[in-house]
């Protein structure tokens, strides 16, 4: 009996087109792996790898499992991404992004251009934007993290830090916003700063430029930018526990349906700015698609937990009986707000796209008043769904 290992032939195939696969008997492939959708120009797969679903795209310049075994599954990875070591479902990775060894990384993920996370780093439901940078041995799930102009000034996540997204009444309506989608996707705004050994107690907003300090758990909201923070620690407190007493119940509502519409905001420059540029690429078409999808499935996400938290109230007070009387109606304002974006953005961007110019050398080039354009139209989107929502439930007296 000839013992031959699974995926060899598709191995096989990889290292005939060009992948280095320096021992090719320990790279695992399935079966309905497409090996058209895995480049063939300087895409490294070290040994122990394994490569997993339909969807899976790997670009050019990858390497994949330079510390240690990885394995993905219907992930999509842009030029030069570099993960390596550990597990990656369902995440969308751009140009340049890295993760090192240790990496747990779930569905609904998206790493844009360099983002990067040193060792043992768990994301989910995690979007990060370009350069935001985590250290090592950090949980950082159901969040969106904006911030910095480059490799050099990016906003930081220190080590040991985790966001806090789960509460004792298993209630994870608990998603945060560091920096915004409408100045975020600008490029050009202070890095944020969250010192290693903390955390932070989801939901809560932040604005640019703000640092928290080490050993510090942030558990409220920085409206204003430029902001340092050092939390105290909080006094001791021996009490009954109240179950599902939902006591900051208008913020906790008012930070989802943000958290929503900066979503609506980012699938509206996706959809009409990055795809100029994304279908320029290699495999871009199928890295825009996925990234969509991501975004979809984190809105799904938030409305799952809303509906949930709302599923434990009692109709105490007027808000809480509005709530719970209009729920169908909060979920269908929670749906995607779009807007056209400024004509003259979009003939810039497709020419600059067309003539082989990069994302980021585009947005950071953009003048002040194509800046005001682009903050104005998505800014638009995201105050028009917290309008629509605050008009469904006024009793509630949602604040933004």
């Amino acid at each position: 009996m000839e013992l031959r290992p699974r995926g060899l032939d598709k191995v096989e195939a990889l290292i005939a087109k060009g992948v280095r696969i320096p021992n090719p008997w320990t790279v695992d492939i399935d079966d309905d792996v497409n090996i058209d959708r895995i480049s063939g120009t300087n895409v490294v797969i070290h040994p122990g790898c394994r490569i997993r679903g339909s969807r899976t795209v790997v670009s050019a310049g990858c390497v994949l499992g330079a510390e240690a075994p990885m394995t993905i599954q219907n992930c999509q990875l842009g030029e030069g991404v570099a993960l390596a070591g550990g597990y990656a479902e369902g995440a969308v990775l751009l140009a340049g992004a890295s993760m090192a060894s240790g990496a747990h990384v779930r569905p609904g993920t998206i790493l844009e251009e360099q983002a990067s996370a040193a060792h043992t780093v768990g994301l989910k439901q995690t979007v990060l934007f370009p350069f935001v940078t985590l250290g090592s041995l950090i949980n950082f799930c159901d969040l969106l993290m904006a911030g910095g102009t480059s490799r050099r000034q990016h906003s930081e996540v220190g080590s040991s830090y985790i966001h806090f997204n789960f509460t004792p009444d298993g209630d994870k309506t608990t998603a945060s916003l560091f920096g915004d989608v409408p100045r975020g996707v600008l490029l050009n705004q202070p890095p944020i700063f969250l010192g290693g050994q903390g955390g932070t107690v989801g939901p809560v907003s932040t604005g640019f430029g703000t640092v928290v300090g080490a050993g510090s758990v942030l558990r409220d909201d920085v409206e204003e930018d430029g902001q340092l923070v050092l939390p105290p620690r909080p006094a001791e407190v021996r009490r009954p526990v109240t179950p599902a007493s939902y006591r900051q119940l208008s913020r906790i509502i008012s930070r989802n349906v943000s958290y929503v519409a900066n979503l609506s905001a980012l699938e509206s420059w996706y959809r009409q700015i990055r795809r100029l540029f994304l279908s320029q690429l290699e495999f871009g078409p199928l890295l825009l698609a996925a990234a969509l999808v991501n975004l979809t499935d984190i809105r799904a996400e938030r409305i799952k937990r809303v509906r949930n938290l709302v599923g434990r109230l009692h109709p105490d007070d007027e808000g809480r009986s509005q709530l719970l009387e209009r729920l169908d109606d909060v979920v269908a304002a929670l749906a995607v707000v779009d807007g056209p974006a400024p004509a003259e953005l979009v003939r810039l961007c497709g020419a600059a796209a067309g003539e082989g110019q990069e994302y980021l050398t585009v947005v950071q080039g953009l003048d002040e008043e194509q800046r005001i354009g682009v903050t104005e139209w998505l800014g638009g989107i995201v105050e028009t769904q917290q309008q629509n929502v605050a008009e469904v439930v006024p009793a509630l007296e949602l604040r933004f």
